[in-house]
Order: structure tokens, then C-alpha cells, then sequence
């Protein structure tokens, strides 16, 4: 079955009690068991399970060809449960461009768990060979990165870890599964900030892992959530549902106007860099072409003029939004290194694009005059 048709129709199989064709939603705490504890119909309370989040879950894992899924109630909440599931001692390899707050979760809590960690080329195989240790656990892709967009080659990574006895977990969120599935490229858990393009509609928070195989990983994970209540509320799981039935039609515009708005930058002369897998120029735009479908609503681009020309431009966009996430039917742009922070990584003078669904040439001609 194609990606397109999947998502329609994954997780979307009618209700069997009212023959509903649009799911319903279950928005009960706790279920009906026997005195003794038993089971009636497979839920007993909501942080454990519900009907509403198991559709999605089932939808998850069928789009990303993964064997299990679990849903959360963020994209950090996902991330943060397979760091949880390491055992004092381990070791992690993160990419040295990778959200900030996976970096910041890193950095603040990985150490108080007896866990080291490195930032490492994620796209250079070398570089991950030379900080390997005898007790990295696990791999940490971001692909394409956030912001640089940068693009790691998944099945060679994913070859080199279970060589050794690692695994590799993918944050597909700029892909999503329209464009990219990692567990069919050799990784055994990717995570989705569901709250970006999945959502679509920048209304619903929320995050999920898909796991390769049923095994100790996935269980481990679903005991952090279930325990520290990391769940998933029904009805952003049913805006989930919704949001997926869209998704191709979606990131199609997504990515048709991206590439226009990542043509135009290139050919300004106030701009220094363009970063868009989907340009020739970009370092791994070949390996974008096998690994993905399409290359992404997300760019990122840097002013000539460093931190002020950024400043001036973000300030000048009348339709493009200033504000924090991604992957809904709006435009947005954001200072990445202001918004980052103390620990920021991001170089001062880019700005990273999430590029919506509005006419391209309406796009373009913001853009233009904002720099002009």
C-alpha cells in the first residue's frame, strides 16, 4: 500500500459498535473490571491505556512499518522516555546540531543518572567511530537537523551501532513519515514531536515512539510512561487521528513551497547561506534524495550581516509569523539563537523557516520585501 493511502485509511477502521466511519473518542479515566481485577475489554485506567490512543498508536506504527507504538503527551516526553530507558553507566552519541532541548535534557539530566554522553558529526561516520566507547548504548539522529538542516545517513549509522551492540533512535519530526521512515532504513525506535506536521494545525500537543521490534526497549519506555504519566489526553490523540488523514496532501504543499522560497533566498545577495536538502547546493542533497520522498516544509538561512540583518528581517515579515514550533498550514519565522538562549548553538545571523501552505508567490514577495 502507498505512504498516501495509508494514511488515510491506517487506524481508521470503523467503529464496531456504531459503525461510525470518523473514530470516536473515549475521553474516560477508568474502565469497568472484575472484582479480582480482571480485564473486560483490555483497559483499566487512562495513564495505562485507552481506546482513543491505542487507534493512534496502531495508525503510528503501521505509517512508520514499526512492530509497536506508544504516544505521549509532547515531543520531549517521547524523547525523554528512551533516555530513561538507560541503565546506569551507558553511554549516549547525540548529533552536535540537534534540538535544543534534547541537547538541554542532556545536559541537565543524563549526568544525574550515572549516564555520560558526547556531541558528535552525526553525518560523519568517522567522527562517530572515533567517540565511540565500549558502553554507548545508543545513537541519537536528527535528520534532517534542527536548524541546520543537516542529513545523517540512517541505514550506515544504523549498521555501524548494531555492530556493536547499540541501537539508533531517529527524530524524524522535519520528515515526518510522509517523507522519511527510519525503521525501514535500519533504526529500531523513531520519535515524532506529533505536535508539528502530524498535528498540522498547530492546536495539539504531542509525541510518539515507534519502535523496530516489541522487545525490551519498547517496554521499557512504556513503564516510564505509564509511571510518570507521560500519556497522551484522547482528544489530542483523535486531532492526531485527523491530522494524519491530511498529512500527504499537506506536505506536498509544504515541500512544493519550500523549494520555491529556498530558490529565491539563494539568489539574494543579502543572504550568506541557504540550508533546504531539497537545493543542489546542500552538502548532502544526494543522500536526501535516496533516504527521503521529498525534501521538507523546513529551511533555515543566514544573513550577510550577522545578528542585527536577522533581527531587522524577522522584524519586517508581515505575513511570515514570529513564533516558536513548525509544521502547520502557517508560515513562521524565528531567531533560533534568541529563542535558544544561553546555551545557544545556532549561528546569530540565521533565521529558520517553517514554510505553510499559502501561495508561494505571496511567500516570496514577503521575504523580498523584508531584505530589500
Amino acid at each position: 500500500m502507498k505512504p498516501e493511502t495509508l494514511l488515510v485509511h491506517a487506524g481508521a477502521e470503523p467503529d464496531p459498535a456504531t459503525a461510525a466511519v470518523a473514530p470516536p473518542i473515549h475521553l474516560s479515566t477508568t474502565f469497568r473490571h472484575g472484582p479480582a481485577g480482571e480485564l473486560e475489554h483490555g483497559h483499566e485506567y487512562i495513564r495505562e491505556s485507552n481506546p482513543t490512543q491505542d487507534r493512534l498508536e496502531a495508525a503510528l506504527a503501521a505509517i512508520e512499518q514499526g512492530a509497536a507504538a506508544l504516544a505521549f503527551g509532547s515531543g520531549m516526553a517521547a524523547a525523554s522516555a528512551v533516555f530513561q530507558s538507560l541503565r546506569a553507566g551507558s553511554h549516549v552519541l547525540l548529533p552536535r546540531d540537534v534540538y535544543h532541548g534534547t541537547r538541554a535534557y542532556a545536559r541537565e539530566f543524563l549526568g544525574e543518572r550515572s549516564v555520560t554522553h558526547a556531541a558528535v558529526d552525526g553525518c560523519d561516520c568517522d567522527a562517530i567511530e572515533a567517540a565511540w566507547r565500549d558502553s554507548t548504548a545508543l545513537v541519537w539522529l536528527e535528520t534532517p537537523s534542527n536548524p541546520l538542516l543537516e542529513i545523517a545517513d540512517i541505514a550506515a549509522v544504523a549498521s555501524f551501532a548494531h555492530a556493536r551492540g547499540a541501537i539508533v533512535a531517529v527524530d524524524s519530526t522535519f520528515a515526518s513519515p510522509a517523507l522519511q521512515n527510519p525503521l525501514a532504513l535500519g533504526a529500531d525506535i523513531v520519535m515524532h514531536s506529533t505536535t508539528k506536521y502530524l498535528g498540522g494545525h498547530s492546536d495539539v500537543m504531542g509525541g510518539a515512539l515507534v519502535f523496530r521490534e516489541r522487545g525490551a526497549w519498547h517496554e521499557r519506555a512504556a513503564l516510564v510512561r505509564g509511571l510518570q504519566g507521560a500519556v497522551m489526553a484522547p482528544f489530542n490523540a483523535w486531532l492526531t487521528l485527523r491530522g494524519l488523514r491530511t498529512l500527504s496532501c499537506r506536505i506536498e504543499r509544504h515541500c512544493r513551497n519550500a523549494l520555491a522560497v529556498a530558490t529565491f533566498l539563494a539568489s539574494q545577495p543579502a543572504v550568506a547561506r541557504v540550508r533546504y536538502p531539497g537545493l543542489a547546493s546542500h552538502p548532502q542533497h544526494a543522500l536526501a534524495r535516496r533516504q527521503m520522498r521529498d525534501f521538507g516544509g523546513m529551511l533555515s538561512f543566514e544573513l550577510a550581516g550577522g545578528r542585527e540583518a536577522a533581527l531587522r528581517v524577522a522584524s519586517r515579515v508581515a505575513l511570515f509569523t514570529n513564533a516558536t514550533s513548525l509544521g502547520g498550514v502557517e508560515s513562521l519565522i524565528e531567531h533560533r539563537a534568541s529563542v535558544e538562549g544561553a546555551h545557544a548553538t545556532s549561528p546569530p545571523g540565521l533565521l529558520r523557516v517553517s514554510v505553510g501552505l499559502e501561495h508561494p508567490d505571496d511567500l516570496v514577495a514577503d521575504l523580498a520585501q523584508a531584505l530589500a
